[in-house]
């Protein structure tokens, strides 16, 4: 096929067409697990067949353990979508799988497993901050700046099972900093500020405000550039 119009409605449809043929081809005829992916994103995106796009994820993660396909299977669990039952302990066990397995989305899939094994909804509805921790942990060397956020707030505030360690929350709060995450940046300056978890150090605490500033600045000019 030449070059595509995307002006022209019937020959975008043409093209999006081909594209459907071809990810079927590559998951049904040639066993290809990026493909089954990629025919899932297909159908849940451009097909709007959540349905369909749920019976491919389900195949491609409990037969070919794509990892991309257990965290989306996961979050198709969280709301119920594509006719799947709404279970968080069904979606937990997802993104365990997903997390274990590794991959592109094994970091968010880490982080979601956290987030349900430390409000109790996952784990026969008990909190479980220990477990959390090495999921966040697993996510945070992934270079998930959210979960090196909240290894830090665990190690500010401490809880059942895990002691306040103000040393451990100043390294994460600097590690989601140097991913940019603004809430590190500031936890980072005011713990600098105030001698927690390390000397003070007002130079320290100043550059950690500033870039925390930076960051907020970069984010709402994003906003607005979309937002026009």
């Amino acid at each position: 096929m030449g070059t595509v119009d995307f002006l022209n409605e019937d020959e975008v449809k043409e093209f999006l067409d081909n594209i459907g043929v071809e990810y079927h081809f590559q998951c049904h005829r040639e066993k290809d697990p990026e493909g089954c992916q990629r025919l899932a994103d297909y159908l849940d995106s451009i097909k709007k067949n959540y349905e369909g796009a749920a019976q491919i994820l389900k195949m491609n993660c409990d037969q070919n353990q794509h990892s991309e396909s257990c965290y989306k299977l996961g979050a198709y669990h969280i709301t119920g979508k594509g006719g799947l039952p709404q279970c968080l302990k069904t979606a937990y066990s997802y993104f365990v799988k997903s997390c274990e397995k590794g991959g592109k989305k094994s970091s968010d899939a880490c982080h979601n497993a956290a987030l349900l094994v430390m409000d109790g909804q996952a784990v026969e509805g008990q909190s479980n901050p220990r477990l959390a921790r090495d999921y966040y942990t697993k996510a945070c060397q992934g270079g998930f700046a959210p979960s090196c956020f909240n290894l830090s707030t665990l190690f500010i505030q401490g809880t059942a099972g895990l002691q306040k360690d103000m040393g451990l929350a100043l390294r994460y709060a600097l590690q989601a900093c140097d991913l940019g995450h603004i809430w590190g940046c500031a936890n980072a300056s005011r713990m600098y500020r105030l001698g927690d978890g390390t000397a003070k150090d007002d130079g320290k605490a100043e550059a950690l405000k500033n870039r925390a500033k930076e960051l907020h600045g970069q984010q709402s000019q994003t906003q607005l550039a979309f937002g026009q």
